[in-house]
């Protein structure tokens, strides 16, 4: 059975974005591969409240591309593969193309 995440409150999941490094010629070079501080977002939470308890929900959703600070976050490995759990507002914004 897979295992699924809903992340609570203000929290996103995000899966990094790992781009392969090549040569000039297209050889791959996995030793070299650098990870990209962006990342796709597979689960988010409902939102969270302030301080006078009115309801902020997220405005970033699942499938958005985003833009990730260089340190932070909680790692979590769920089966095989390795997640990384960030509050909305540690997200430095979404990419678009």
């Amino acid at each position: 059975m897979a295992k699924r995440l809903i992340p609570s409150f203000n929290r996103v999941l995000v899966e990094k974005i790992i781009a392969p490094s090549k040569t000039t010629s297209g050889i791959l070079l996995p030793e070299k591969t650098s990870k990209l501080n962006s990342g796709k977002i597979v689960a988010v939470g409902p939102g969270a409240r302030d301080k006078d308890g009115k309801f902020i929900p997220l405005n970033l959703k699942e499938g958005d591309t985003v833009l990730l600070p260089e340190y932070g976050g909680t790692e979590i490995k769920l089966g095989e593969k390795e997640y990384h759990l960030y509050r909305d507002d540690d997200i430095l914004g979404t990419l678009h193309e």
